[in-house]
């Protein structure tokens, strides 16, 4: 099954729609402007939320917790690389490799692939297609890959921001 995601440019906070392959609305995104650390919600169609994304302020590297029904199912946590980042999932013990920065990565359980992840170029704003393995929870998918988006958006914009002192 396959998502689409496409955030939008100019908006206050995180908020997009989630679409079907029949470019219906699926899920709602809507992040918390006014809050310590990136929080993500994340409802159906009609309102109901089906996942909430934390993430833990006082860690070395991004650390990041999803919720479904208000217990936690995964924690995705940044491993420490030299040259370029490394996640792991636990939870459902997934690991995932590729290329975050350009939005090209694979999710695996044990070998198996269960999400791949690809950027769609030349759009306005973000967009990304989410291929998931019919047998992966699709809502936990969808929150993993927004919580490493996350990461790296804060990564990336550690690593761009800098200080000039003027002597």
């Amino acid at each position: 099954m396959k998502l689409y995601i496409k955030q939008q440019v100019f908006s206050w906070g995180d908020k997009f729609f989630v679409k079907d392959e029949n470019e219906q609305d699926k899920y709602f995104v809507q992040g918390e402007v006014f809050s310590l650390g990136k929080k993500l919600h994340i409802n159906d169609i009609n309102g109901n939320e089906v996942a909430f994304i934390h993430q833990k302020l006082m860690s070395l590297m991004p650390r990041y917790f999803v919720f479904k029904g208000g217990e936690q199912v995964a924690e995705i946590v940044q491993k420490f690389k030299l040259f370029k980042p490394a996640y792991v999932v636990n939870g459902p013990d997934w690991k995932v490799e590729g290329n975050f920065n350009a939005h090209l990565y694979r999710v695996f359980h044990g070998e198996d692939p269960v999400i791949n992840i690809e950027k769609v170029w030349f759009t306005w704003g973000d967009s990304y297609v989410l291929d998931i393995d019919e047998s992966t929870d699709e809502v936990l998918a969808l929150a993993v890959v927004l919580a490493i988006d996350a990461a790296t958006q804060q990564q990336n914009s550690s690593h761009n921001s800098s200080i000039n002192i003027k002597i």
